[in-house]
């Protein structure tokens, strides 16, 4: 109980606690561009960014407390050790999470639920690819210390690793339900508390995207519950980050097709892509040549 009373101190802090720090940033930001200029930038991003931008960062420095009252604070507590081939283990990982992504698109285009996006010059490909790999590059290391390192790692000491990972997967799918609204009126201090709940209200369908989520949170836990190490999960976390920020980049809409199934933009809220994601999942469980080093 120990464990699941940090973990419950710690999620109380991260979400109300970052929507009323967003406010405070938010007036910052504006009386600093006021005597700065070159912060006008910043001033004017809409203040959903400034709630989703304080979760993160109080995520990110509860931490520390979070790890260290659990007893994980060394690097191979939270799945980055030496363990392992690193390397080896992030390239397979995002081999898998690539090809496994890919077959939705290419299974979409080829029955007409898709069709190629219209080309674009050479230089906005190019940028948007290199995008695409930075942010799967950054949102696959920093989600995978979160949710696997530090939130699985602290259930699996509190209950039995397969409960631990059904509870992590339902709150990394239930997080990922955050959209961008945005605010209407004066800021005031509650504004936060008002637009995070705004933000659940407003989230994608919930079936089938809370299960798709649900099932690649699996993957993920269970990955690193394999392989004693987060190199594996960052690997294929990065591999289906990259295409679902590239994915609008090569695809579009084919006129009739339907949504539900082929998913829109977003890649991974329709039928087709749960169903992929749950035959890497039978993979993942089957502890394939994938993990042998």
């Amino acid at each position: 109980m120990r464990h699941i009373r940090s973990l419950l101190i710690y999620l109380a802090v991260v979400f109300p606690g970052g929507a009323l720090l967003a406010p405070w940033l938010y007036w910052l930001a504006h009386w600093g561009a006021g005597q700065w200029p070159a912060l006008g930038g910043l001033a004017a991003s809409p203040f959903h960014r400034y709630v989703a931008r304080a979760l993160l960062g109080l995520a990110l420095i509860g931490l520390v407390p979070l790890l260290r009252h659990s007893g994980m604070w060394q690097w191979r507590a939270v799945g980055l050790g030496k363990q392992g081939r690193p390397a080896a283990d992030v390239l397979r990982g995002f081999c898998l999470g690539l090809a496994s992504l890919a077959c939705v698109a290419l299974l979409a285009v080829v029955a007409h639920g898709r069709i190629p996006a219209p080309w674009q010059s050479g230089t906005h490909l190019v940028r948007g690819l290199l995008g695409a790999v930075l942010t799967a590059a950054i949102v696959a290391v920093i989600e995978e210390i979160l949710f696997r390192g530090a939130l699985f790692g602290v259930l699996r000491k509190a209950m039995p690793w397969p409960g631990a990972v059904a509870v992590s997967s339902a709150v990394y799918s239930a997080v990922h339900f955050i959209q961008n609204v945005d605010q209407a009126g004066t800021i005031r201090w509650y504004s936060g508390l008002t637009l995070l709940l705004e933000m659940f209200r407003h989230g994608p369908p919930l079936v089938p995207a809370f299960f798709t989520l649900f099932v690649a949170g699996a993957c993920l836990a269970l990955a690193y519950q394999r392989t004693g190490a987060l190199y594996f999960s960052m690997g294929l976390h990065a591999g289906w980050i990259f295409w679902l920020a590239s994915y609008k980049l090569v695809t579009q809409p084919a006129p009739g097709s339907s949504p539900a199934l082929w998913g829109t933009d977003k890649l991974i809220d329709g039928w087709l892509a749960l169903a992929v994601l749950g035959v890497v999942l039978w993979v993942i469980s089957r502890d394939c040549e994938i993990f042998h080093k």
